[in-house]
């Protein structure tokens, strides 16, 4: 019991003092071009003030319990990217004009192939079947497929504006018409169809372990000051990404890499958090709530970040590119069609996880090499 305690006091005085340390340097380094080994000392703080804000917002999810919990994280992490994104387009330079496109989809393909592929493929691998619900997973698969055509397709074949560009009227409603679904979304979720997005046993039945849905929450001093240093993390991580993110673009842009890495770069550190969270779901036979985080994330990226470029759009330089590249939307089709396939029969074989996984690693690669 007291080996217990004290590794419980170790982790808490890491998670509490990385996020204040990462704030301390954010201060010290705002407004700077750092290089060298001030660069990599600030992405350590990033990926440690990361882990803070998952162990965090898991101490946080316990106290609201699930789905809560999985969507809490989700608009937490999604807080880290919309923040960036809008730092980043508002300082303006070149290759910003379709940095939240390149972003969000690139958000998008990780979430729903790289964390649901892992997750399944985990699953699969534990139990020979990942089991999930499918009428939940099909309704959050079904509001992202409409926001990332809305948001993403659209663009490409609106006639309005010249190129992948929507006008003022259309980028309103786009926004509105984005920000209505993901309302809808979560009212689903955490309404009267709560029971769709628990985990499942592998007979398909409901799992409730000891009968409330969700593990037993801590203490609620504990999750008032998880509370207060996840925002502190937030801070810390959204700022510090700032200061780095010229040394990233300078890295992309000298290893002859487009400029669409920098939104796939921004994309794997911001759901580093959701990653690591959804295969400790997976290995404790949570696939469902790995699956909540994935199509969460992937809803709330397009769902908050598409309104966030809106309101912020007159304070951007330059023309907002969101229409994909034809490469992209072949991918995107490929994406939601597959996902589709997986999530009707509410189980997936080690098969579906990999192929999720190799769509992924198409992705990546087209990025880096389109």
């Amino acid at each position: 019991m007291l080996l217990r305690l004290q590794g419980l006091m170790t982790r808490l005085r890491w998670t509490i003092t990385l996020p204040i340390i990462a704030d301390i340097e954010l201060f010290v380094t705002w407004g700077s071009h750092p290089s060298g080994f001030v660069v990599v000392f600030i992405a350590g703080l990033i990926v440690g003030a990361v882990l803070a804000a998952v162990h965090h917002a898991e101490v946080v999810a316990h106290q609201v319990g699930e789905p809560m919990g999985s969507l809490l994280l989700a608009v937490a992490v999604t807080v880290i990217e919309v923040g960036l994104i809008v730092a980043l387009m508002v300082s303006g330079g070149s290759g910003t004009e379709a940095l939240a496109r390149d972003t969000v989809f690139a958000a998008v393909m990780i979430c729903i192939n790289g964390i649901a592929g892992l997750a399944l493929l985990i699953g699969a691998i534990r139990n020979r079947m990942a089991v999930f619900n499918p009428e939940g997973t099909g309704a959050a698969l079904a509001a992202v497929a409409t926001v990332a055509v809305l948001c993403l397709v659209l663009p490409r074949f609106t006639t309005s504006h010249p190129g992948p560009i929507f006008t003022g009227p259309q980028l309103a409603f786009a926004a509105l018409a984005s920000l209505a679904v993901y309302v809808l979304f979560v009212l689903t979720q955490t309404g009267r169809y709560r029971d769709f997005f628990l985990p499942v046993a592998l007979d398909g039945t409901s799992r409730d372990l000891d009968d409330d849905g969700h593990a037993d929450p801590p203490g609620r001093r504990s999750a008032v000051i998880s509370g207060v240093t996840l925002l502190v993390a937030l801070v810390g991580v959204v700022g510090l990404a700032k200061v780095e993110s010229g040394a990233i673009k300078d890295g992309v842009h000298a290893l002859g890499l487009p400029d669409a890495v920098v939104g796939v770069i921004i994309a794997l550190m911001v759901l580093l958090p959701e990653s690591i969270a959804a295969v400790r779901q997976a290995r404790a036979d949570r696939v469902q709530i790995s699956l909540n985080l994935a199509y969460g994330s992937a809803m709330a990226s397009i769902g908050l970040t598409i309104p966030a470029i809106a309101l912020t759009s007159h304070w951007i330089d330059g023309p907002l590119v969101l229409g994909l590249e034809p490469t992209q939307m072949v991918l995107l089709a490929l994406t939601l069609v597959v996902s589709t396939l997986t999530v009707v029969p509410g189980r997936a074989k080690t098969l579906h996880g990999g192929i999720h996984l190799i769509l992924l690693a198409a992705f990546l690669f087209l990025a880096a090499s389109p």
